[in-house]
């Protein structure tokens, strides 16, 4: 009997369902998946891989072979190890990174490894980050090749990736199984992608908040950042814009750069105007400030206006006399740390009044 065409497409949409359901059924697998994630600054490093147990197996030499090998099925002649279980292990980085040294461009990539006997290791990224496994690996696909030394450490029963080591413009991530780790080093360049998405982010929504132009000149200020392009921004924050708004803070961040830029008289006059806005704690910084830049004269004239402000706290007294210490004042130094003590201070102010007298007292 002839079949029509409409019974054949009807059978072709039962069989592609069949398939479909059948390719959904999710079962338990005995090599787990797991994914762990670090963030360097602001930008991701995420591993997702399979987590095979030991299971009293010879591993190193035996289950994983040294070297490259035919492992026997797929299109590949020679095969690293896939540095897991199952599918690709994928490693994926949003922004661009080093890896022990060498750069690696954002993205996914799959990890492979090439274990050696004398506690050396060739790590792998490879462009392509979907294939099974390394059965079909392929050297003309290598995003990066980096040499490492693996390390001994305590039996560990399943695959594990950790990053052990952060710190802020890195991190290291180690995988462990059996008793050897295989550790690399992540690298980013945290202040030029921090700046390069501010940047970016001043375009939208972002752009219209006076703190955000206040956050970015100050990263700039302290991270190496352009201090013109920090300048700009924060003269958007105190004037250039219809949300923006003259505060001590964006003041003193301001006074800050004008100040490593080498605008010392600009940076001082600001540092007043930027004093008759200031509440007690940020006048009495602003004091160690002018301090440290040995303009005495300021900070005499900061802390003092702190004791007028503020006659029964100890803290401005104590900042006080140790501003007439730092300028060689001997008796006005005694006299306003005796009077910190009197109001019965803080611990911490208490001890730092104490060891200023006796190191007066040394004198």
């Amino acid at each position: 009997m002839k079949t029509n065409n409409l019974t054949k497409l009807f059978l072709c949409i039962a069989l592609t369902l069949n398939f479909s359901v059948f390719a959904q059924l999710n079962f338990p697998r005995s090599s787990q998946q797991a994914k762990v994630s670090q963030r360097i600054g602001i930008t991701d490093v995420t591993i997702s891989y399979s987590r095979p147990s030991v299971k009293g197996r010879q591993i190193w030499g035996q289950l994983v072979p040294y070297g490259m090998n035919n492992l026997g099925f797929g299109t590949a002649k020679e095969s690293p190890w896939r540095a897991g279980a199952d599918e690709n292990t994928v490693i994926k980085f949003s922004d661009d990174v080093t890896i022990e040294g060498q750069a690696l461009k954002a993205g996914k990539y799959g990890v492979h490894i090439i274990v050696k006997q004398d506690d050396t290791a060739t790590l792998i990224f490879s462009n392509n980050h979907t294939s099974w496994g390394s059965y079909f690996y392929n050297p003309k696909e290598d995003a990066l090749r980096v040499d490492i030394k693996t390390e001994s450490v305590s039996h560990t029963e399943l695959l594990t990736y950790n990053f052990d080591i952060v710190e802020p413009h890195a991190a290291t991530a180690v995988l462990k199984w059996e008793e050897k780790a295989f550790p690399f080093k992540i690298e980013v360049d945290v202040s030029t992608i921090v700046l390069d998405d501010v940047r970016a982010r001043f375009n939208g929504q972002d752009g219209f908040q006076r703190q955000n132009w206040e956050r970015a000149a100050n990263y700039a200020l302290n991270n190496n950042g352009d201090l013109n392009e920090a300048l700009g921004w924060i003269d958007n924050a105190i004037s250039g814009n219809f949300f923006s708004q003259k505060t001590f803070n964006n003041l003193s961040i301001k006074g800050q750069i004008l100040n490593k830029m080498g605008k010392t008289e600009q940076y001082a006059t600001l540092m007043d105007e930027a004093a008759g806005m200031a509440n007690k704690n940020q006048l009495n910084a602003l004091g160690y400030q002018m301090l440290n830049a040995k303009d005495y004269d300021r900070a005499l004239k900061y802390f003092k206006q702190n004791v007028a402000n503020n006659p029964t706290d100890a803290n401005s007294y104590d900042s006080l006399g140790e501003c007439y210490k730092t300028m060689g004042d001997k008796k006005n130094a005694i006299k306003n740390l005796k009077k910190a003590l009197a109001l019965n201070p803080p611990a911490n102010v208490k001890a730092n009044s104490e060891k200023l007298l006796a190191e007066l007292d040394a004198i």
